[in-house]
Parts: structure tokens; C-alpha cells; sequence
């Protein structure tokens, strides 16, 4: 979908239409918050998702900010997942706002199947979407944002040389700004310049999982299938203070509650979970991260509560915190009998 959030609000607020418009927080950008994300209006002007809301304002003064929606958002996200499903029923949901959808089999040309997307989007929701037809799910990912808005791209195989490989490595879905700092380290800026080195090189620097991972994504091979049912891979809350936080207390109730709100979460779910995390972020925006692995999966709020102040007791707190979260991952397996050692 073409900037989702923004373009619901739009929907609302059709007199926003051709403006700078902000998503994000509680929409007031004078207060701690960070972009959810921005019309094409505001990116004109350097605003971009996850970008904090103060920042968002001093590059665009002028923009319209509103705060996030996610009930309204769920409600036309799931109009709009069942406007792809009668085009076919083979669908991948990986978000709120993306989809990949198995045409194989299908009548029609790829680009009479995309179409066909499009319009069955519009009709159903009133928003546009930016469609990427490939071989694979690497490709089709990032045929879909090389048109935005409204785009409709089709790539092949023997296009890669001339369409992907002048791309920036950052294109790659699975390449974040920490590995494209390591890449540009050694020279590679672009698709092509990965695709050039020696899978032994990028093994070497990377380690084999993720150097095979480079290799294959830079050739744009990609052999995963579309998965019609997605499992979450873990569950968490996070809070962003509106001051910085230094008071230990402040910090421990904050962790209760997030550690209660993701126990309430899974049991909604009935889903358990044994690797427990929490994530900090200090005022200077250092970020740290702990976790553990429990023995047998759970959903207990009470062994959630014990396992994150476990986790939190082993990051120093040495300067104020903007940000405190709690995770639970590594789903399955049945609730355990109760047991005085939990941890390994």
C-alpha cells in the first residue's frame, strides 16, 4: 500500500489532499513520538518513518500532524486483504500494509493479473497500491517500491544487470543500516558490487548463513514459497517517556505493566513463548537489548515479570531512559507444571 496510514487519514480528511501529513504518536509533535509515516508531500522534505516527531517538525514546519490510528487502520488493511484474495486465494500476510500474493497458475499476463489488483484495491477501499511482479518474493519486494506511488513493475530474471544491480545494497529486504554500514566498509555500495564478490569473501565477513544470504539475494535467487498462514515470531509492548526517566521505581512499574500487557496478549492469542527480552534506550539513544530462554514455554504474566527484570538487571543504568520494552518469542508447547527453576 502507497503510504497506508497517511492515505487512510486522507480518506478522512479528504481537504489534507496535495499536503504535507504527518502519522504519529499522539499527533502532537511538540511531545515524544516518532513517524509511523508521511505523506509523499511531507517525504519531500526529508520526513521518514520512524523519524522522531520533533525532528519531523523543524524540517517541515508546515505539515499537518495527526495521531495514530491502528483500529481504523486493521479495519481497511483487512478490506483490502479481502479485495487480494479474490484475485487469489494464495496469500502471504507480512503486515498491516504488504501482501504477497502466488499468480502461478493464473489466466492472464502478469501485468493483466496486477491490474486486476489494483483495481479490485481501489474499488474496495479507495486507496492505491504499488504492485512488484517477479519470479520470486525477493524480487516482487523490490519491484514494488521501484514505482511508488500507484506503480506497477515487472521484473525478470535477465533484468537484474540493468534494473537491480545499479541499486543501493539497502534495497535488499534483509539488509539493515548495520550491515549496510559493514558493506560500505568494504567497498560495496551497490547490488551489482555484492553480486560481484566472492561468495568465500562475503562468508568470510558475514558468517556463512548470512554471506550465503548476500550471495543469493544479489543474484536475486529467492526459493521461498508463499505462506498462506504466517506465525508470529514474538510479541512485544514498548512505551517511549514522554521526559527521561532516571527514577528505578518509575522503570520497574513501567516493566510490570508492558510484561502484563504482553502476557494479556498471548493468552488473547493462546500462544507461549520461551525467550523473553527487553529492550532500552538511553536519552542518547543507545539502544541495549537482553534476553533469556526460559526452559518450557509460557504465558504466565508472573514468570514474564521475573524473566524481563532478570533481563533488566543486567544492563547497566547509567544515564536516564527514553524507552523501555518487553518481548516473548520462540512460540509453542503447552503451559508447564510450575517449577522453582525456570532459567537456564
Amino acid at each position: 500500500m502507497d503510504a497506508f496510514f497517511a492515505a487512510v487519514e486522507l480518506l478522512r480528511h479528504p481537504e489534507l489532499k496535495g499536503k504535507p501529513v504527518v502519522i504519529g504518536g499522539r499527533g502532537d509533535p511538540t511531545r515524544r513520538g516518532v513517524a509511523a509515516t508521511a505523506s509523499y508531500e511531507a517525504r519531500r522534505f526529508g520526513v521518514y518513518s520512524a523519524m522522531p516527531l520533533r525532528t519531523a517538525l523543524k524540517l517541515c514546519p508546515q505539515a499537518v500532524f495527526l495521531p495514530v490510528d491502528y483500529d481504523e487502520y486493521k479495519r481497511v488493511s483487512a478490506i483490502v486483504k479481502r479485495a487480494l484474495s479474490e484475485v487469489s486465494p494464495l496469500i502471504q500476510d507480512v503486515g498491516i500494509d504488504e501482501a504477497y500474493l502466488d499468480a502461478t497458475g493464473l489466466p492472464g499476463s502478469a501485468q493483466d493479473i496486477a491490474a486486476a489488483i489494483k483495481r479490485r484495491v481501489r474499488a474496495a477501499s479507495g486507496l492505491t497500491c504499488s504492485v512488484g511482479i517477479a519470479p520470486n518474493k525477493l524480487l516482487a519486494k523490490i519491484a514494488s517500491d521501484l514505482d511508488k506511488p500507484d506503480g506497477l513493475t515487472l521484473i525478470e530474471p535477465e533484468d537484474l544487470p540493468a534494473r537491480i544491480w545499479p541499486l543501493a545494497v539497502r534495497k535488499i529486504p534483509g539488509i539493515g543500516p548495520k550491515s549496510e554500514a559493514r558493506l560500505k566498509a568494504a567497498g560495496i555500495a551497490t547490488i551489482g558490487e555484492l553480486a560481484a564478490q566472492p561468495p568465500a569473501a562475503l562468508i568470510e565477513r558475514f558468517g556463512r548463513s548470512y554471506g550465503e544470504f548476500l550471495h543469493r539475494a544479489a543474484h536475486g535467487i529467492d526459493e521461498r514459497p508463499v505462506l498462506l498462514e504466517r506465525e508470529p515470531k514474538s510479541r512485544s509492548r514498548e512505551t517511549t517517556f514522554q521526559n527521561d526517566v532516571d527514577d528505578w521505581q518509575e522503570l520497574a512499574r513501567t516493566l510490570a505493566r508492558l510484561a502484563r500487557s504482553v502476557a494479556d496478549d498471548l493468552a488473547r492469542r493462546q500462544l507461549r513463548g520461551r525467550n523473553i527480552g527487553v529492550k532500552l534506550r538511553f536519552a542518547d539513544f543507545a539502544t541495549h537489548t537482553r534476553a533469556l530462554t526460559l526452559r518450557e514455554p509460557t504465558a504466565s504474566y508472573e514468570r514474564i515479570r521475573k524473566a524481563a527484570f532478570e533481563c533488566l538487571g543486567r544492563i547497566a543504568l547509567d544515564r536516564p531512559v527514553r524507552l523501555i520494552g518487553v518481548r516473548v518469542g520462540e512460540f509453542g508447547g503447552a503451559e508447564p507444571q510450575p517449577t522453582p527453576d525456570l532459567f537456564d
